[in-house]
């Protein structure tokens, strides 16, 4: 019997502790939960980019001079010499080539000796004249007479205006027989080589003007409109971190029969000594009437009955939700007008169980 009481006593002992010790441990726990902080949700987020609703067009194009001119001789005759070759710069009054001046200095030879008898002729006639005025008011010539000798000084006062003028034309012929450049440029081709023989208005020499240059492209109809109101800039090639303003100065009035493109030029009036003739270029077409949109995943949209909205992620994680102008819906994505900022990063996925007093983490971000 008192063992029994012994060993009774003993069990409620173990029992009491028992529970004691699952107490503390159940206190312990719940203590470990309520000092864990609240985990942050890891999500995806698009950057937003706001670029014009019409879409940039860009061309290839090629830079050439506004103005380029086959210069020739004013005079036929045999080249001499030609001073100038390809790519060579030329200024104002710089010889290009030269005829054979023999022929011309004959022709010039032969005026002088035409106007030296004129001059005689003219003095005799004069004189002669001069008597018959002296005759005839003494009465002794008649009006016949004093009549002759008038026209025949006339006559010899005509032929050596005409020798004059001879005189003048053979000295600017021998002077055409150098050609010479009439404006700053470049020479972009020669026609002629020594011994050759070329007739009046020939090309001989092309000179392109350095002064303005225009790059020259080929546009398809479809964007002839743009091309005439919208906005152009040029980049080149060699220099693609430089961007040159244009300006359409000339577009062709027909399109070509085999590519069906329109030719035109825009003027580059920024442009200087470092874009030379024949760079490529590409020009860049954009509609400057066009509105200003970014385009987001259509997931991105939180709405429950009221306006729009996304997410917007902050550099410290937290979220606010900000209603948008939507401009149009796609398959896929959704197109906004406004109510974010450019760079802005916007939640993609899973927006409807977010909690604007929670934080974040961005685990990836795309550009959409």
């Amino acid at each position: 019997m008192l063992v029994r009481l012994i060993f009774s006593s003993y069990s409620r002992l173990l029992a009491g502790i028992s529970l004691a010790a699952l107490a503390v441990t159940l206190g312990g726990c719940d203590s470990a939960v309520a000092d864990k902080p609240a985990e942050t949700r890891p999500v995806l987020v698009a950057t937003a980019h706001y670029e014009a609703q019409s879409p940039e067009r860009s061309f290839v194009g090629t830079i050439r001079p506004r103005i380029e001119s086959d210069m020739g001789f004013r005079v036929p005759g045999k080249v001499a010499k030609r001073l100038v070759e390809v790519g060579q710069t030329v200024e104002v009054g710089q010889s290009l080539a030269t005829l054979d001046e023999v022929d011309l200095k004959l022709q010039a030879e032969q005026a002088e000796a035409e106007q030296r008898a004129a001059t005689g002729v003219l003095a005799q006639a004069g004189a002669a004249e001069q008597r018959a005025k002296d005759l005839r008011g003494k009465g002794w010539a008649t009006d016949a007479q004093l009549d002759t000798a008038k026209a025949a000084a006339d006559e010899a006062r005509a032929r050596l205006n005409r020798a004059e003028r001879s005189v003048e034309l053979t000295n600017n012929s021998l002077s055409y027989a150098t050609l010479v450049a009439d404006t700053h440029g470049v020479v972009t081709a020669t026609m002629i080589e020594p011994g050759q023989v070329v007739a009046a208005g020939q090309a001989a020499i092309r000179v392109a003007r350095l002064g303005e240059k225009e790059a020259v492209v080929a546009v398809p109809e479809t964007l002839l409109n743009r091309a005439k109101s919208g906005v152009a800039t040029v980049t080149l090639w060699s220099e693609a971190g430089k961007t040159y303003a244009a300006k359409l100065r000339e577009v062709a009035p027909s399109a070509d029969p085999a590519t069906r493109t329109y030719l035109a030029k825009f003027s580059l009036p920024d442009a200087g000594d470092d874009v030379s003739l024949g760079m490529t270029a590409t020009l860049t077409l954009s509609d400057s009437r066009t509105e200003r949109v970014a385009r987001l995943p259509l997931s991105a949209l939180y709405s429950q009955g009221g306006d729009p909205s996304v997410y917007v992620v902050d550099d410290k994680g937290a979220i606010s939700l900000k209603p948008v102008t939507v401009k149009s819906y796609d398959s896929n994505s959704v197109v906004i007008s406004g109510g974010v900022d450019e760079g802005a990063k916007i939640v993609t996925l899973g927006v409807q169980k977010l909690d604007p007093s929670q934080k974040v983490r961005v685990v990836s971000s795309l550009s959409f």
